[in-house]
């Protein structure tokens, strides 16, 4: 088996057999791939949801989907690499509709017609979470859910117009769509916790219903959606459109295994893992694209530099370190997207999390929000770095790069923002919430040659340990100086974001370490290629903590371009490896 072989296995993982890859490439064709010129914002987004719809018959039945980690993540790959709006209407429609019906709903065997609407592809699902008008929103929504004695179902109302519900995927006119609505459950007028309700917003025509306002919001080209915001006025819901997840009223008292209205806001956002691995997943997916697509511009290209006329552009450090830092990157999220889809030990997966004061993202799942905080940013750097070493043809010949940008940007917020996940991490860093430091070491092992793992792992930990014992020192200096919890935490931001930044690249670099173990010997360089620039990344707090001596970049720089030096003869064999798609990499189409 050749190395291109060994890694293309690699990136493809176990979890699928052949048969199963196919039919989910059958899903979403190479037509794909294109979108046709000329069209119009509304034409652009209906083709995206036939596109959708066609995707979602052809593919397993939903949930087989949500059941199988890898086989929805590799669905929404190919749909990422092929056109990023289709991915993001498809992550909204499996994993934040269709998920909490399916898993806080009556059950698969109680007749819902919303469910077997979305499932059918019959209308696509959207998310009614964020509102507008307050920051983390999403903690306590002013929009309610009260409920109603006379009819034994419930009212949903926006009280203004800073409640509306944005953004959302609603405002084609012609296409019914049923939204995941998140709202505060009054009763017995008490607030009881945040619940989740399915909510028809548009029919069959694209018609809606009363007491449903949408307002379509400016076209953008950022991530091409049919956004609108959102406001209900009084939109009566039957009780089987509450998705209770084990809560009732019955006789008029309210029961709810939760407990407390914090624990039952922790529950209703357990729909995050599965947006958290599909987003982890993507972002690889697009890294890889981006890095065969920059190689495939750079191979057999000369320049006319007067240092060297008619040089190879690969021969140049710069460019040969782009490419195949990206395709570096390409693997190394790969990596990380195999640890985030693999089952996980049942002690591992269980709550709760840490408590949370910006989001309650790190309650859910500390580590999962974490890594897709780290895969969004990365994804999103390659991407750029990819577009700005193509030249001109990065940002005009083909909208490819610039839709993955997009779509990386777009994530770096969406699905939970990467700064709140950051700060609360720290919170738990700091106060030792359900976090244990890494183990002090000794010295840098392997006399500390960068070539090895274990060197990587104990600049990554002994920075890590660090950073969290002074944010916690600093911390508790302002509190024990009579300022409170905002102020002590609010003067001290910088280094909390950096300090959790410092657990996720330790955990990344964990990640990469084992792969280089128990992967292909080809993958092992590769790995260390991106361990190097993440710790170049981070040189400034490896140097700040004292955890690496003055001379470390240079050292650095070196085994950089050492490891390049053994690498690129093997780019093409690295490129093959990443099993992108041969549509994505064609040549410019204008020009043939």
């Amino acid at each position: 088996m050749s190395a291109a072989d060994e890694l293309l296995g690699f990136v493809r993982g176990t979890a699928l057999d052949a048969k199963a890859r196919d039919r989910l490439e059958e899903a979403v064709p190479d037509e794909f791939f294109t979108v046709p010129g000329g069209l119009t914002a509304p034409r652009r987004h209906a083709l995206t949801y036939a596109r959708l719809r066609r995707a979602g018959l052809a593919a397993p039945p939903a949930r087989e989907l949500l059941d199988d980690p890898p086989a929805l993540c590799a669905l929404l790959d190919r749909a990422a690499i092929a056109d990023p709006p289709l991915f993001h209407l498809m992550l909204l429609h499996y994993t934040l509709a269709l998920g909490p019906v399916l898993r806080f709903g009556a059950g698969p065997d109680a007749a819902d017609p919303v469910r077997d609407a979305l499932e059918s592809m019959d209308s696509f699902g959207t998310l009614l979470m964020t509102e507008v008008g307050r920051s983390n929103s999403h903690l306590s929504p002013r929009t309610t859910a009260r409920h109603d004695p006379a009819t034994g179902g419930f009212v949903l109302s926006t009280p203004d117009a800073q409640a509306a519900k944005f953004p959302t995927n609603t405002a084609h006119p012609e296409l019914p769509k049923t939204a995941a609505v998140y709202a505060t459950l009054v009763h017995g007028g008490e607030e009881r916790g945040v619940f989740v309700f399915a909510v028809p917003l548009r029919g069959p025509g694209g018609a809606v219903p009363p007491g449903v306002r949408i307002v379509p919001a400016p076209e953008t080209t950022g991530l091409q959606i049919d956004y609108a915001a959102v406001l209900l006025d009084g939109v009566h819901v039957p009780y089987r459109a509450w998705l209770r997840d084990g809560a009732a009223i019955e006789d008029g008292t309210f029961r709810d295994p939760a407990g407390t209205p914090g624990e039952r806001l922790t529950r209703s956002m357990g729909i995050a893992p599965p947006v958290w691995r599909a987003v982890v997943s993507a972002s690889a997916a697009v890294t890889r694209a981006s890095a065969a697509m920059l190689l495939a511009h750079s191979a057999g290209r000369t320049t006319l530099g007067r240092l060297a006329p008619r040089r190879p552009l690969t021969d140049y450090r710069n460019q040969q370190e782009a490419v195949l830092g990206a395709l570096a990157s390409g693997y190394a999220l790969t990596a990380v997207a195999a640890h985030a889809t693999a089952p996980r030990p049942a002690a591992a997966a269980a709550g709760p999390g840490p408590a949370t004061a910006w989001a309650p993202w790190s309650a859910v799942d500390r580590d999962l929000a974490l890594l897709k905080a780290a895969a969004t940013v990365q994804a999103q750097e390659t991407v750029s770095a990819c577009r700005v070493h193509s030249g001109a043809p990065g940002f005009a010949a083909a909208e490819r790069l610039n839709a993955y940008r997009g779509l990386t940007h777009a994530y770096q917020n969406a699905g939970g923002d990467n700064e709140l996940i950051l700060y609360d991490t720290a919170r738990a860093m700091a106060d030792l919430d359900r976090y244990e430091p890494p183990e002090p070491g000794a010295g840098p092992p392997d006399g500390g040659d960068l070539h090895s793992p274990r060197v990587w792992l104990f600049l990554a930990r002994d920075t890590e340990r660090r950073m969290r014992d002074r944010l916690a020192a600093a911390v508790a200096a302002a509190l024990g100086a009579g300022e409170d919890a905002f102020t002590a935490w609010n003067g001290n931001l910088v280094l909390a974001a950096r300090t959790a930044t410092a657990c996720a690249d330790r955990i990344v670099l964990e990640i990469l370490a084992a792969a280089a173990d128990t992967g292909p010997p080809a993958l092992g360089p590769v790995l260390r290629l991106h361990a190097l620039n993440r710790l170049e990344h981070r040189a400034a707090d490896l140097l700040n903590e004292g955890v690496a001596p003055p001379g470390m970049l240079d050292e650095l720089w070196a085994a950089r371009r050492r490891t390049c030096d053994g690498l690129a003869p093997a780019a093409a064999d690295l490129a093959a490896g990443l099993g992108v798609p041969a549509p994505v990499t064609a040549p410019t189409a204008f020009l043939f």
